[in-house]
C-alpha cells in the first residue's frame, strides 16, 4: 500500500491552532476583565515560513548594504540608517520570530507596531509565543473536514 496521492491532494488541511498563557506577564493587564490571558496561535505554511526567513535575511542584507554605502566614513550615518530602516541591532532570529509572531497570531491579530511591543516589554512571553508558532509550524496542518461530493439528497416526503 502506498502514500494515497490523491486522498492527500483533495484533503482539506487546517493550520494547527493552539492557545498560549500569558499570565503573569506584562501583557496580563491588557486582556478584557474575565477573559483568561491567552494569545491564540496558529503554525505557518510552507510560504508563511519562507516569508519570515526573508525577513530574516532582508535584516542582514539592510545592515551589508548601509555599510557597504558608508563604510567607516560616516559610522554614526550609517548607525543611524540602520536603526530607522531596522530597528538598530536586530539579530536575526528575533526579526524571524517578529515576521512569525506576526503572520501566526489569530487572536490577537498583530500587525509590526504590537509586534515590537511584545519583543520589547515581554521578552520571555514573545520567545514562548513564537516557539509555540514554530511547533506548530513543525507538526504540520491537520486534515479538516472532507470536501463536499457535490451530489445533495432530496429530501423525501412522507
Amino acid at each position: 500500500m502506498g502514500f494515497d496521492k490523491e486522498a492527500f491532494l483533495t484533503a482539506k488541511f487546517e493550520p494547527r491552532t493552539d492557545d498560549v498563557p500569558v499570565g503573569n506577564s506584562a501583557l496580563q493587564g491588557f486582556f478584557d476583565k474575565g477573559e483568561k490571558p491567552v494569545w491564540k496561535v496558529r503554525g505557518l505554511d510552507g510560504k508563511e515560513y519562507g516569508r519570515a526567513e526573508v525577513a530574516a535575511e532582508a535584516n542582514k542584507n539592510i545592515e551589508a548594504l548601509v555599510d557597504a554605502l558608508f563604510g567607516k566614513s560616516d559610522k554614526k550615518k550609517a548607525e543611524a540608517i540602520k536603526k530607522m530602516m531596522i530597528g538598530g541591532d536586530t539579530p536575526q532570529d528575533i526579526a524571524k520570530r517578529i515576521a512569525m509572531l506576526k503572520i501566526g497570531s489569530v487572536d490577537p491579530e498583530v500587525n509590526d507596531e504590537l509586534a515590537l511591543k511584545v519583543c520589547t516589554v515581554a521578552p520571555i512571553e514573545f520567545l514562548i509565543i513564537t516557539n509555540k508558532i514554530i511547533k506548530l509550524t513543525g507538526a504540520g496542518h491537520v486534515p479538516g473536514k472532507p470536501p463536499p461530493s457535490g451530489k445533495t439528497k432530496e429530501s423525501k416526503q412522507p
